[in-house]
């Protein structure tokens, strides 16, 4: 089992499936809400996920003109879990407490926006955006 707590531990949740695959997204937009090259997560179904306490402190926030949207513990701030359509659910990598050992960086997406500051240093495929054509750094 996954576990997972914001930074002040008002809001805990778990995954009750085993998921090892990271998806690092490089957007503007990710950049922007994380002050960072961008955010890793992982992705579950609905059905494998589950708030285990302080649902009543997820906050959301939508950018607008944009389909983008942003969750976060009303308390600490924290990002937290969110949809990423309507069967599955995208978890901040940094937010697991347990059952981390066996993830890996498997892709990197939306590339052609990543900051020309950030490298990518590791085998994860590469794709120039969500959807499109990966490429090896091999």
């Amino acid at each position: 089992m996954i576990k997972g707590a914001c930074n002040c531990n008002a809001v805990q949740f778990e995954i009750t499936r085993d998921v090892k695959d990271i998806y690092m997204c490089h957007c503007s937009i990710c950049r922007k809400a994380t002050g960072t090259n961008g955010i890793g997560v992982l992705v579950v179904a609905n059905a494998d996920f589950k708030w285990q306490s302080g649902a009543d402190h997820v906050a959301t926030w939508k950018k607008p003109n944009s389909d983008w949207q942003t969750w976060f513990c009303a308390v600490c701030g924290s990002k937290l879990p969110g949809d990423n359509d309507s069967e599955r659910k995208f978890i901040p990598v940094g937010l697991i407490t347990h059952g981390a050992e066996q993830f890996k960086v498997r892709h990197h997406i939306w590339v052609d926006s990543k900051a020309s500051w950030d490298e990518i240093g590791d085998d994860g495929l590469q794709h120039p955006n969500a959807y499109g054509t990966a490429n090896s750094n091999d």
